[in-house]
């Protein structure tokens, strides 16, 4: 009412509000909620008739339908012209993730994918499956025992529908063909055929990764139900690291209204001076493909020289070999990390060649990558989203283990999306 200047609040604003709530007091609710319940997730019924307060798709569903109504009945002083931007800036009131993933989400509906979530026999994955389809965003192809995906949808309220599929790795009329394609890549790697068959047949990642590699899947998600170095290494016996690229993970940290792209966290462990600057190009390529025009600061512990040390000194390289290379972003190091970030800081070095904050941020190994945006999520009040995989010759993420149903849908939008390159 607010957000349209509405000069009075009317009959068919009331209404309008209790139509909104009572069509998603009717919705599967997201595991956000069933937290707060303590993990008995609610369903419509005498005990549940209306949304529960803290359910996060209130502020994007009741405003507009409100904002609608003023508008309709006349009272609205300050009309919305775009009714899906504001959908998005509200959730992003809350949320400063969703603010990035509505223009993920509105490139994919445009041109919608088959993405294949391996680990279909888990509710979380069930439901972002089911959320994934909803919201348009294409077909989601669920890996898993058909009796066992359809007595776990049963047991949660869920409709499959007509837009999920499920395979079963034993019974697919495909896995022969991929057990084949995975011989060939293996075979001079110490693995028999049976052993190549065993894997496709029995472990879904193996499965789901040689659909994407064989075209029946666009783009593929896992990491529910283990850790992300043990996925990897699954998904790397299918599919290639893309030609003339590095393999990096990166995560994107959003805090104080700003994103910042973070690499490499999660696959170089102790970057030499060639890898950093493999690394720098990679993560601009990722901020370029979200909206972003890179600023890279290659981090170290000291700034500019000082204080000397060895991880500087191949930071310091790194920057001259991006040099020679004649890349076409703004970069600069060896700098500490509030100088990369604090415009004050960063006043005390007008040589800098960065003309404004950094929005990419090279570390100087995984170890201090990972560790410091882990705290960040932890004590900064920031939102980390990753690892993503950045470099894969197919587009394939891995979510962290033991991850939310929402947590799944913005992985399988980014995987989707291309975002890895």
């Amino acid at each position: 009412a607010l957000d349209v200047r509405a000069k009075t609040i009317n009959m068919e604003m009331k209404i309008a509000a209790a139509k909104a709530l009572a069509e998603l007091a009717r919705e599967d609710v997201p595991d956000e909620v069933a937290n707060a319940y303590q993990g008995a997730r609610p369903r419509f019924g005498r005990d549940y008739i209306i949304p529960a307060p803290f359910d996060p798709r209130l502020i994007a569903i009741v405003p507009p339908a409100v904002a609608r109504a003023a508008m309709d009945s006349g009272v609205a002083r300050h009309p919305i012209v775009d009714m899906n931007v504001y959908r998005a800036e509200l959730s992003a009131r809350r949320d400063p993730i969703a603010g990035l993933m509505h223009t993920i989400y509105d490139r994919v509906r445009r041109d919608p994918k088959r993405v294949v979530f391996a680990e279909g026999e888990e509710e979380q994955v069930i439901r972002a499956a089911l959320s994934f389809v909803a919201q348009g965003l294409g077909r989601a192809i669920l890996v898993g025992r058909e009796e066992r995906v359809a007595q776990m949808a049963k047991s949660a309220g869920l409709e499959l529908g007509d837009q999920i599929e499920v395979h079963n790795a034993k019974l697919s009329s495909r896995n022969g063909v991929y057990a084949q394609f995975l011989f060939e890549r293996l075979q001079r790697k110490g693995y028999l055929f049976r052993d190549c068959q065993r894997l496709i047949n029995t472990d879904r990642n193996h499965f789901a990764a040689a659909m994407v590699a064989q075209g029946d899947a666009d783009a593929m998600v896992t990491g529910v139900t283990r850790n992300f170095s043990n996925a990897l290494e699954d998904v790397r016996h299918v599919v290639d690291q893309k030609p003339g690229h590095r393999l990096i993970g990166v995560s994107l940290v959003l805090a104080h209204g700003r994103i910042v792209v973070v690499a490499d966290t999660a696959i170089t462990e102790m970057p030499e001076a060639a890898d950093l600057a493999d690394i720098a190009i990679e993560a601009a390529g990722v901020a370029r493909r979200i909206g972003l025009e890179p600023r890279v600061a290659m981090l170290a512990f000291s700034t500019f020289g000082y204080p000397p040390g060895e991880r500087t000194a191949r930071v310091h390289d790194a920057v001259r070999a991006l040099d020679a290379r004649r890349v076409d972003f703004e970069y600069e190091g060896e700098m500490a990390a509030d100088v990369a970030l604090n415009r004050h800081a960063m006043a005390a070095y007008p040589f800098s060649r960065l003309s404004d904050t950094a929005n990419v941020l090279v570390m100087p190994a995984f170890h201090s990558a990972s560790i410091s945006t882990k705290m960040l999520q932890e004590l900064g009040g920031a939102t980390v989203l990753g690892p993503l995989i950045v470099g894969l010759d197919k587009p394939i993420q891995i979510v962290q283990l033991g991850a939310t149903d929402a947590d799944i849908v913005n992985m399988a939008a980014l995987a989707a999306f291309g975002v890895g390159g």
